[in-house]
């Protein structure tokens, strides 16, 4: 009981981080249809907040909480830029949102390297996160990874309100569900796609803050990572936030369950395989998005 309680942890831990690093593609691609092979660079640029502000604040704990929001400002602010300047022309071609981005991706690697230089770089955990919840003398719990879990559900819980009970939330569902309708309809679509890019684009940001807790960071950390935000927000279907939240979890609980009889890199390919065979019994996701869309 022992050993399977503390692999359900490690999934649920491995889930929430899935989570933090899908659930802003969730809104720039699963939202609003943008295939943004950028977004594993806001993680970095959040990840590199963290990296800036711990030289300022000799606190790890309070750069580590100032670091939170200031992520979230520098990613979103990103993303706009790029909304702005490329992705507002590209809505109705989703196959050159995938090469425009992904040509932004590789410049801000190299904006990366030319700042902080191409080794990774190690940042200072909270004293608080650093250390474990001892249960019984086999199991442990990890301080970072229970933040990092609590971070994910008050960001899931956070979007999910603002989606449901805001005027903007209701807007951005409108403009989902049918673009042209809501135009006529008074709904300026424009701005609902600027805040919303900067929303999905700022939650990449906190994620890269998450990150810090698990690892070094480095310039080419948003390429690792990004297939498997992407891999998230299709399983879960298109366009549904709880479907994201479903696979995350599921997906970090089965790669637990597997690693613990195999190997990280041998769990990683049947998780995938998994993914693949899932997809083609069912290609549209978990979930799929009701529309009022004609066409």
């Amino acid at each position: 009981m022992t050993v399977i309680v503390s692999q359900l942890f490690t999934g649920v831990s491995i889930g929430a981080v899935l989570l933090l690093i899908a659930l802003g593609l969730a809104l720039t691609f699963g939202q609003m249809g943008v295939i943004n092979m950028a977004h594993g660079e806001f993680i970095m640029a959040g990840a590199y907040t963290v990296y800036v502000l711990q030289n300022v604040i000799t606190d790890a704990g309070f750069s580590l909480l100032v670091a939170l929001p200031v992520a979230f400002g520098v990613a979103g602010l990103m993303g706009v830029l790029l909304e702005l300047l490329l992705i507002r022309r590209l809505y109705a071609r989703p196959l050159d949102t995938l090469l425009v981005t992904w040509g932004v991706s590789l410049i801000l690697q190299q904006l990366a390297r030319d700042i902080f230089g191409a080794p990774n770089v190690q940042t200072r955990a909270p004293d608080l996160l650093t250390g474990n919840i001892k249960i019984t003398d086999d199991l442990v719990f990890s301080n970072n990874r229970l933040f990092i879990l609590t971070l994910a559900v008050l960001a899931v819980v956070a979007l999910t309100l603002a989606l449901r009970f805001t005027s903007l939330g209701r807007r951005i569902r409108a403009v989902v569900q049918n673009r042209d309708l809501a135009a006529v309809s008074g709904i300026p679509t424009g701005r609902v796609d600027r805040v919303t890019f900067f929303i999905g684009s700022g939650l990449a940001g906190v994620a890269g803050v998450a990150l810090t807790l698990l690892g070094p960071i480095g310039p080419t950390m948003g390429t690792n990572i990004i297939i498997d935000a992407f891999l998230v927000v299709v399983a879960g279907g298109i366009g549904h936030l709880k479907g994201s939240v479903i696979v995350a979890f599921a997906l970090g609980t089965l790669q637990s369950l597997v690693e613990y009889s195999t190997t990280v890199s041998v769990a990683k390919v049947l998780v995938f395989v998994a993914i693949v065979a899932f997809l083609q019994w069912r290609p549209q996701g978990l979930f799929t998005l009701r529309t009022r869309s004609l066409a």
